[in-house]
């Protein structure tokens, strides 16, 4: 089993865009139980990720709520990164 981030990472090859609700539901099955699973904590992961250039923020919606959700992509240049480090 890869290591959580990695695997949220690499969730981001695919090249659709994605909140961190989508990438919860993907990875849910492997890594529910986690600790960092959490919703802070995959938001943390999330604009860690963006803030080194892995992602790109590409929109910015309110639920039904108020609260923020944020949605993220990979472009084909960091989709190679990601994939060159990331078997």
């Amino acid at each position: 089993m890869r290591p959580l981030f990695f695997s949220v990472l690499k969730y981001f090859t695919s090249g659709k865009e994605a909140c961190r609700k989508d990438v919860q539901d993907a990875l849910r099955s492997e890594y529910g139980n986690f600790k960092a699973f959490k919703d802070k904590a995959m938001d943390e992961a999330l604009m860690t990720a963006c803030s080194n250039g892995l992602i790109d923020e590409t929109r910015y919606e309110l639920d039904d709520k108020g609260n923020l959700i944020i949605y993220y992509k990979a472009s084909q240049e960091s989709i190679d990164t990601i994939n060159s480090y990331i078997k």
